[in-house]
């Protein structure tokens, strides 16, 4: 007697018949790039943290739409550290051990980076830094990278932007301890302005997460500089501006990259008109690649301009594509040694050529609060 087949199992055999001639077609489907970012996403340095993260999405996007790299596709991974410290450690381990990435991306603060980066270097898996740019960062091996200019070249642009466009001879200075980033800017800005001639009468310290500086700024005051730099980051570079013009201080007030956020206009407000800040790139610039990238850039965040820490997160990812595909290979070692040997890059904030201590030359742009937004001042090569 023959069996009786139910309809199910007919209908199970019609599948397995219609999909066996797929069968190679699935299983030659490439095995994506996984690429692991680290940013803070949320808590007080947000605002670095989501703009690097959209520049990587554009670029990633664009990669894919492109073929990919290598002829497989990019997959990001990603892991928000909160602005908590300690968290780039937690993290990068998690991405290396349990999601098996080929290369890092991140951080945006230096300490960040100075987390992270012996973790990448244990494991050989190519780290680069977006926006950290304490030199400290890539002297912790040769498997880290970063893809903006170090504290040494922005530090003497900026004392040489106070003393020849500011004409400052005496400057105050307030450094955030807690920061290496701010410290280290501090430092290299103090030996090259004195350098020049300059005179620091005052240097006032505060941390991470202060609201007060009233004391700081009144003692300032007494002193009368001709200007006075903030070395920290946006949030209390606000509170300095609003509470130094609430104080009667006019002089001229300056800081680098890490004034780099909408927050610093949106909580400064008036407070923050006619200061000056260095950076990675201008949205003015008329260069091909900058107007190029900003129409993507709008064209994907509704409308949104995007500024210095999203340039420099869509830099880093396409440098670490120009690497591999250059490598041939998702290799740490071989990734490693492509971008090492990185020649005049084109990337929008500007044409990248990797040093023999892994970090990269290139121009700063000096930007000035006018009229409630970040406007170009002057552009320095290194």
């Amino acid at each position: 007697m023959r069996p009786v087949r139910s309809s199910l199992t007919r209908s199970l055999i019609r599948c397995a018949l219609f999909f066996l001639p797929l069968a190679p077609m699935l299983a030659a489907a490439p095995e994506p790039i996984r690429v692991g970012q680290y940013a803070s996403l949320t808590g007080k340095e947000a605002s670095f943290g989501q703009a690097s993260h959209q520049g990587v999405v554009l670029a990633v996007e664009e990669l894919n739409v492109q073929g990919g790299v290598l002829g497989r596709p990019v997959e990001l991974l990603v892991e928000d550290i909160q602005s908590k410290s300690g968290e780039s450690a937690t993290v990068v381990k998690k991405l290396i051990a349990r999601d098996r990435v080929v290369a890092v991306l991140g951080g945006n603060a230096s300490t960040n980076s100075l987390e992270a980066a012996p973790i990448c270097q244990a494991a050989h898996v190519p780290m680069i830094a977006i926006s950290s740019t304490n030199p400290k960062v890539t002297a912790m091996g040769t498997y880290i990278f970063r893809a903006c200019f170090i504290d040494p070249f922005q530090g003497a642009v900026l004392a040489k932007f106070a003393r020849t466009t500011l004409h400052a001879r005496r400057v105050a200075l307030l450094t955030s301890v807690s920061a290496p980033y701010s410290v280290g800017l501090s430092r290299v800005f103090r030996e090259r302005f004195t350098a020049a001639g300059g005179e620091i009468i005052a240097e006032q310290r505060y941390a991470e997460g202060d609201k007060d500086f009233r004391a700081q700024l009144t003692a300032i005051r007494a002193l009368q500089p001709d200007a006075i730099a903030a070395t920290g980051y946006y949030t209390e570079a606000a509170l300095i501006c609003q509470q130094a013009r609430g104080l009667g201080l006019s002089q001229p007030i300056f800081g680098g990259d890490g004034w780099e956020a909408p927050q610093l206009i949106e909580l400064g407000g008036r407070a923050v008109e006619g200061t000056y800040y260095s950076t990675h790139y201008s949205a003015e610039s008329p260069a091909p690649e900058v107007r190029a990238f900003i129409k993507k850039f709008r064209a994907r965040y509704d409308g949104a301009t995007p500024d210095a820490v999203a340039a420099l997160g869509y830099d880093a990812m396409m440098l670490l594509a120009d690497a591999i595909t250059r490598a041939g290979s998702t290799a740490g070692s071989r990734v490693r040694d492509a971008l090492a040997a990185t020649k005049d890059f084109p990337g929008v904030t500007g044409r990248t050529t990797i040093d023999a201590d892994r970090n990269t030359s290139k121009p700063a742009i000096i930007l000035t609060v006018q009229d409630g937004r970040a406007q170009f001042v002057s552009a320095v090569t290194p």
